[in-house]
C-alpha cells in the first residue's frame, strides 16, 4: 500500500513539475493570447458595452463625484465627508517671502527669534502663548478619541501653546494635562458648567465654521459611544444634538448678553467668536465688533471637520486667503487691528502657510488636519492598508484602543517644534528677530492677480516700479 502511495505521490509531483515547466516555457505564448483576446474586446466593442467607457466617463465626472453619488444611492442619507473640501481654492502657494541679501542681512542662526503672541490684548486677562500656533477645536467623542485628545493637550502644554476643546465633552484629565485651555462655547447642552467656564483661559463662542457653515446636527447613540456619552451627560439612547442657534428667535443682542455674561463669570479672559468666512465678512466683523469681542476666529472655505455634507464644504464660504486679507483690511479700516485679535484657520498645513497668514495680518493660527496626522504619525500604520489612517484617532475608530498616548505626545510636540524652527529660520532669512517685525511688506507673488488682490508686488516687475506702484 505504501508503495502505491509513494508512486502516486511521485506521479503528482511529476505532473505539477511538467505543468510548471510548460508555463515557464510557454508564458510568452499565454500572455500574447491573453493580450490579443482582451485587446480585441477593447478595440471592437461599441462604447456602450466597452469597459473603456469609464475613461472618458471618469474624466467627465471625476472619481470622487462618482464615488460620492454611489454612496448617496446606497444610503439615501446626507453624506458626511471627513477632512474637508477637495476642490482647488485660491491659496497661499503663489506668495513668497523676500529674503534679506544685501540690505538688510540675514540674522545669525544662533540668535533667538521672538514668536510669542498675546490673544485679546484689551481683555482683563489676556492669553499669552509662546508660539503663534494653537490646536483647533476637534471634539472629544463627536470626533476624536480620549487618547488622542489627551496626547494633544499634553503636547500643547509642552510647547507653550493652547488647545481648543471643540464642541464635544471636556474630559477632566484633559483640563489637568493642558496648559492654556480654550473652551469652545457651542450650540449644545453640554460643557456649560460654571466651574468649567471658570477654568478656561479663553472662550470661543462658535457661531459657525468653514466646513459646516452655521449648521448643527444629530449624532446617534451608535455613532457616539463610550465614556464620551457620560462626559456629555447623554442618556442611554439619547442623540447628541448640536443646534443651529443658541437661543429661540436668536438676535445679536442675545449673543452680546452671552459675551458679557461669560466675561463676568471668567473674570475677564478673552471672549471671542468663531465663524465660517463668507462673502459678507465685513458685515459679520462689524456685528462682532458691536458684540464687544476680544478676538475673532475666521475659518476659511478649505477648513475640515470630522464629517460634513459636501455641499457645505465645497459650495459655501470663501477661500482662507481672501478671508484673511479682507478681515485684516476691515479691522484696519475700523481701527480695531491690534485691539481685537484675529485667529485664522482653514487649509493651513505647513510652516510656510502658517507664516504667510501671519505676514498677511493674522495674530495666530489654528492647526487642525496637520496636527491630526502628526499626532497619529507612525501609529497610523495600525490601520493601513485596509482602513484609513484616521481610524486610529476617531472616537469610533477601529484602532483607537491601540493608540499610545505617550507616542502621540512626542509626535505632536516634535511637529510643533520643527514647524516653529522652520518659521524662525524664515524670519532670520528675512533679517527679522521678532514675529512682530513681519508684515505683508515682506511678501511678493509670482501670480499677477494674487499680487493685485492682496496689495503686494508682482515678482516680474522691477523693484523700482513696485515701490512707485505700492
Amino acid at each position: 500500500m505504501s508503495n502505491i502511495l509513494s508512486y502516486l505521490s511521485f506521479v503528482m509531483v511529476a505532473i505539477i513539475f511538467v505543468l510548471f515547466l510548460s508555463m515557464l516555457i510557454g508564458w510568452r505564448w499565454i500572455m500574447k493570447r491573453l493580450v490579443k483576446k482582451i485587446g480585441k474586446i477593447i478595440l471592437t466593442d461599441s462604447y456602450q458595452e466597452n469597459i473603456m467607457e469609464l475613461m472618458p466617463g471618469l474624466r467627465h465626472m471625476g472619481v470622487q463625484n462618482m464615488l460620492e453619488n454611489s454612496l448617496r444611492a446606497e444610503t439615501g442619507d446626507v453624506l458626511h465627508r471627513p477632512l474637508g473640501s477637495s476642490k482647488k481654492w485660491p491659496h497661499l502657494d503663489p506668495i513668497t517671502f523676500i529674503p534679506a541679501q544685501t540690505t538688510p542681512f540675514p540674522i545669525d542662526g544662533e540668535e533667538d527669534v521672538d514668536v510669542k503672541v498675546t490673544i485679546g490684548p484689551k481683555a482683563k486677562k489676556p492669553m499669552k502663548i509662546k508660539i503663534p500656533l494653537m490646536i483647533t477645536g476637534m471634539a472629544y467623542g463627536i470626533a476624536l478619541s480620549e487618547q488622542t485628545r489627551l496626547s494633544l493637550a499634553e503636547a500643547a502644554k509642552n510647547v507653550g501653546t493652547a488647545i481648543n476643546s471643540g464642541e464635544g465633552g471636556v474630559i477632566p484629565e484633559e483640563l489637568d494635562k493642558a496648559g492654556k485651555y480654550i473652551l469652545q462655547f457651542s450650540k449644545t447642552e453640554w460643557s456649560k458648567e460654571e466651574d468649567l467656564i471658570k477654568r478656561a483661559d479663553m472662550i470661543e463662542i462658535k457661531l459657525g465654521q468653514g466646513a459646516l457653515a452655521g449648521m448643527g446636527g444629530k449624532i446617534s447613540p451608535e455613532n457616539l459611544t463610550g465614556r464620551a456619552r457620560e462626559v456629555m451627560g447623554l442618556k442611554e439612547n439619547e442623540d447628541g444634538v448640536i443646534f443651529e442657534q443658541f437661543f429661540e428667535n436668536q438676535t445679536l443682542n442675545d449673543i452680546k448678553k452671552l459675551v458679557n455674561e461669560l466675561r463676568s463669570i471668567t473674570g475677564g479672559v478673552p471672549i471671542g467668536v468663531k465663524m465660517g468666512a463668507g462673502g459678507k465678512i465685513e458685515d459679520d466683523i462689524d456685528h462682532l465688533i458691536e458684540l464687544g469681542v476680544d478676538f475673532i476666529t475666521i475659518d476659511g472655505g478649505q477648513a475640515a471637520t470630522h464629517g460634513a455634507p459636501p455641499i457645505l464644504s465645497d459650495d459655501m464660504g470663501i477661500p482662507t486667503l481672501h478671508a484673511v486679507v479682507r478681515a485684516v483690511n476691515h479691522l484696519e479700516k475700523r481701527k480695531m487691528k491690534g485691539q481685537i485679535s484675529l485667529i485664522v484657520s482653514g487649509g493651513l498645513l505647513v510652516p510656510g502657510h502658517f507664516l504667510k497668514v501671519l505676514a498677511l495680518g493674522a495674530d495666530a493660527v489654528y492647526v487642525g488636519s496637520a496636527i491630526l496626522f502628526a499626532v497619529s504619525h507612525s501609529q497610523a500604520l495600525n490601520a493601513l492598508p485596509f482602513e484609513p489612517p484616521t481610524q486610529v484617532v476617531w472616537n469610533q475608530g477601529k484602532f483607537k484602543d491601540q493608540f499610545k498616548i505617550e507616542d502621540g505626545v512626542k509626535a505632536a510636540e516634535k511637529f510643533f517644534t520643527a514647524s516653529i524652527e522652520e518659521m524662525k529660520m524664515a524670519l532670520r532669512a528675512m533679517g527679522k528677530r521678532s514675529l512682530k517685525e513681519l508684515s505683508k511688506k515682506d511678501l511678493v507673488s509670482y501670480d499677477e492677480l494674487t499680487a493685485k488682490m492682496i496689495g503686494i508686488p508682482f515678482s516680474f516687475e522691477p523693484w523700482e516700479d513696485k515701490k512707485r506702484n505700492h
